[in-house]
């Protein structure tokens, strides 16, 4: 019997299915289309674990497979790859319902760890709920699962963002340190918690809104994170996170202070909005 898992590439360029096909052979039996159409062709032969499909090519998008496949093989789960930021086709991604979201050029680190992270999901339909898929208003509830928040992530960092790459990479990091901190404290990794995440683009800055379950914290009150230290003492904090058993690390609030224009938390402190202007050249 064969227990190989299957994966099923889509490109209209020979070479990217060359190259995807040679990565990712090692990880599973690798079929190849050239077009959706064809795709859709092979989709009716047999069953795949994933489909990895670029978003613009000939005939049918990216974007219409990824609904021919939510309707033929719900469980199979959709990558979509891109080479161009298209905040439209992001939304339709999350809409319905593409695992994850790669940008061009990716690295094939970024691929395996993608193919990975679907092969290991159990692609459950309820963690993600898409409550507003507009470019400019992106509003999503997540299960408090790290797999969820590192998938998300890639639908976010492939947003046109009109910022340089530095910046783009500076937001990036604040962000994923948000959310890491919102899953992960807020919900204490618990998968029957949930997250609320808002993306909003307006004329003049990115908005990233979060409302985690947790019970909420001061900032002046975690002296297990850096941003809790005294200037003359700055890593005082890692001997309270020894002692407390709580993994290294307790620089992402400060760090993330640094790298957002604006980083504003509720009363409670289970609610916080970070801000990035978009400064015109």
């Amino acid at each position: 019997m064969d227990t190989l898992n299957r994966i099923l590439v889509v490109d209209d360029d020979a070479g990217v299915l060359e190259l995807l096909s040679n990565t990712l052979r090692e990880q599973a039996r690798i079929t190849t289309a050239s077009t959706a159409e064809e795709a859709i062709e092979c989709l009716q032969r047999i069953p795949y674990d994933i489909v990895i499909t670029d978003l613009v090519m000939p005939g049918m998008s990216g974007i219409e497979l990824l609904r021919r496949v939510g309707k033929m093989q719900p469980e199979a789960r959709v990558i979509i790859m891109s080479g161009e930021s298209v905040p439209t086709a992001v939304a339709e991604s999350l809409r319905h319902h593409a695992f994850t979201y790669l940008l061009k050029p990716f690295t094939m680190a970024a691929l395996h760890d993608a193919v990975e992270q679907a092969l290991q999901s159990t692609n459950g339909s309820d963690d993600i709920h898409v409550l507003s898929a507009k470019p400019t208003w992106i509003a999503l509830s997540l299960r408090c699962k790290m797999e969820v928040a590192d998938r998300i992530l890639n639908f976010l960092r492939a947003m046109d963002l009109d910022l340089s790459h530095d910046d783009q990479d500076r937001i990036a990091t604040a962000f994923r340190e948000l959310l890491i901190n919102a899953v992960e404290h807020g919900g204490r990794s618990d998968p029957e918690k949930r997250v609320d995440l808002t993306y909003v683009r307006t004329a003049g800055a990115i908005i990233y809104y979060l409302h985690d379950p947790g019970e909420g914290f001061s900032l002046e009150k975690i002296p297990h994170a850096a941003i809790s230290n005294n200037p003359d003492d700055p890593v005082a904090h890692t001997e309270i996170r020894d002692q407390l058993g709580i993994r290294p690390g307790g620089f992402g609030l400060l760090m993330t202070r640094n790298l957002a224009d604006e980083l504003i938390y509720s009363e409670k402190g289970n609610e916080v909005m970070l801000v990035k202007y978009l400064r015109k050249q």
